[in-house]
């Protein structure tokens, strides 16, 4: 068999063995194909419920650390909005804050899913571009345990938070190990948007999503990869289309 030939062939699937559903969350930072692998008809309820819980309780200890960088955000979000609407007041910018702060926790809960639901949808379909063999709730599986990553980045978050100057909490990105880190927060919202994707965690997330494809749909790691980029932007280009559109 020719090289070309044997690099087109699908990524064998690990052999499987029982674990606890625990150890998948464990797991899933070093053997993340063994775990796609045993868990490809477990359904993804389960992974998706112990990510948005485990997100959520972080956002909640953070709440404190990362009030000076939400203030930023708020504040520049009604700013952006008062000059798109002069009737748009300070009282109800004011009026606005409250309710954001109070169902805050909210938006993590519902809008989390949303997402990793999303993502496994766009897995699945861009997989079948590449002659994958995944169901779409294997996608959804895979997509789910690929957020794990989220969970570590919003302890690290708080930790910094902690560590950091609240003075230097001026944007959302600030604290993100990419190149959003050392961009300025009031800059171009596009730009923002475009190169905030680049970092540590949204990369880690998108060699999860590989590697779940590849185990799940049987195809080799060559085209999962490629797959797994096309949705990492298809994702860039939903929070740029977003950013023309808010700014």
């Amino acid at each position: 068999m020719s090289d070309a030939s044997a690099s087109d062939t699908a990524t064998p699937v690990p052999p499987t063995k029982q674990a606890a559903r625990w150890e998948d969350f464990l797991d899933i930072f070093y053997a993340p194909a063994s775990v796609f692998a045993r868990r490809i008809n477990s359904g993804w309820t389960i992974p998706l419920l112990v990510v948005v819980i485990l997100s959520a309780l972080i956002f909640v200890a953070n709440t404190g650390v990362m009030q000076p960088l939400m203030d930023a955000e708020f504040t520049r979000g009604m700013a952006a909005a008062m000059k798109k609407n002069p009737s748009f007041t300070p009282e109800m910018a004011e009026k606005a804050r409250g309710i954001t702060e109070k169902f805050a926790i909210l938006i993590v809960i519902l809008g989390l899913p949303v997402s990793i639901f999303c993502v496994g949808v766009f897995l699945w379909v861009i997989g079948k571009l590449f002659d994958a063999r995944q169901t779409l709730s294997a996608a959804l599986m895979v997509a789910a345990y690929s957020y794990m990553p989220r969970v570590v980045e919003g302890v690290l978050a708080g930790v910094q938070g902690l560590l950091m100057d609240p003075s230097t909490l001026t944007g959302r990105l600030k604290l993100s190990l990419g190149v959003g880190r050392f961009l300025d927060p009031d800059g171009s919202p596009v730009m923002l948007a475009a190169l905030g994707r680049i970092d540590v965690f949204t990369i880690w997330i998108t060699i999860l999503l590989g590697i779940g494809l590849s185990v799940t749909g049987r195809i080799s790691r060559q085209k999962a990869f490629l797959a797994a980029a096309l949705v990492w932007v298809l994702g860039g280009a939903f929070m740029v289309l977003s950013a023309m559109r808010n700014s």
